[in-house]
């Protein structure tokens, strides 16, 4: 798996903390960024790590923002792209089995580190279960292509 990892300056922290949780777990990332702490605007990195899923660089992404929340809608306004932003296990697990999220969304300053990796590996290892909720994802899909001009 290939996985796409953005933040803004108040998730940078928690994404290099990620980065080197995925490397060292033999999950290939691409970064796309920020690369430091200096204030920037979280839609640029949210779209851009969309972007690499939509273009078909990555399979799935994550982003960290401060709350999780900035980021999380800017990846949402990216077609195609079902991000979850989670803060416990339980909705990890399930934003994967029944939503197919592609993209999963922390906050850096509201999620610690051990929850935030924890809820990470639960969420890469997670595969959709189809089924009922296939059909619910792409009533997400319709709504989505009857709403984008």
């Amino acid at each position: 798996m290939k996985i796409a990892l953005g933040s803004d300056h108040g998730g940078f922290e928690l994404k290099e903390i990620i980065k080197a949780h995925l490397e060292e777990k033999g999950i290939e990332v691409v970064d796309c960024g920020t690369n430091s702490s200096e204030s920037v605007d979280y839609p640029e990195f949210g779209y851009k790590t969309a972007k690499a899923i939509i273009d078909g660089v990555c399979e799935r992404g994550i982003v960290v923002c401060g709350t999780g929340i900035g980021i999380s809608i800017s990846a949402n306004k990216v077609k195609g792209i079902r991000c979850a932003l989670c803060g416990d296990c339980y909705s990890a697990r399930m934003s994967r089995e029944h939503n197919n999220a592609n993209m999963l969304a922390l906050g850096g300053r509201v999620t610690g580190r051990d929850l935030a990796l924890e809820i990470v590996d639960v969420w890469c290892h997670t595969e959709f279960q189809g089924g009922r909720h296939e059909r619910r994802v792409n009533k997400i899909s319709d709504i989505e292509g009857n709403n984008m001009i």
